[in-house]
């Protein structure tokens, strides 16, 4: 979890394939009106990630055996919606400045639907989540294999 460009969805899909469970990438679970309003530079309200949240976690509950998810859940009520349907579930905080978040944003907006203007306001959105249960935070200024060392040492420290 965190915001747009602190590193989420590659480091989920290296922890997926590292501990060999599904890869499941949240923004392509967003609807096509959540799509156009970022792509137009509107923030998402509460209202509009309800949905988004239900996908999410029926698609985790798709899979038994378990699976990783690269999703925002910056606020506590959203992480707490996954909870909910999903008992035992876990966090890794990919934590970065948002001038770090800026730069990795303009760098992939060619290919992205997320435009820089609006990692400000994932910024604004963003409750850490320091003191909440089963959430290990990471330095997102760390390099990939860095981060993947420390999610796949806590994921076994927590599961074995």
């Amino acid at each position: 979890m965190g915001v747009a460009g602190c590193g989420k969805s590659t480091l989920a899909q290296r922890v997926a394939d590292t501990v060999q469970l599904p890869f499941i990438e949240g923004d392509e679970f967003h609807s096509p009106e959540n799509r156009r309003k970022m792509t137009d530079g509107i923030a998402l309200e509460d209202a509009d990630r309800q949905g988004w949240l239900d996908s999410l976690a029926n698609e985790m509950r798709n899979h038994p055996g378990g699976a990783v998810l690269s999703c925002s859940a910056l606020k506590r009520a959203y992480r707490d919606r996954l909870r909910a349907a999903l008992p035992g579930l876990r966090f890794i905080h990919v934590k970065i400045t948002q001038d770090l978040a800026n730069l990795r944003v303009a760098a992939r907006s060619a290919e992205h639907f997320f435009p820089p203007s609006m990692v400000a306001s994932q910024f604004a959105a963003l409750e850490d989540p320091l003191h909440e249960a089963r959430v290990l935070q990471l330095e997102g200024a760390l390099t990939p294999p860095e981060l993947l060392a420390l999610s796949t040492d806590w994921i076994a420290a927590v599961t074995g």
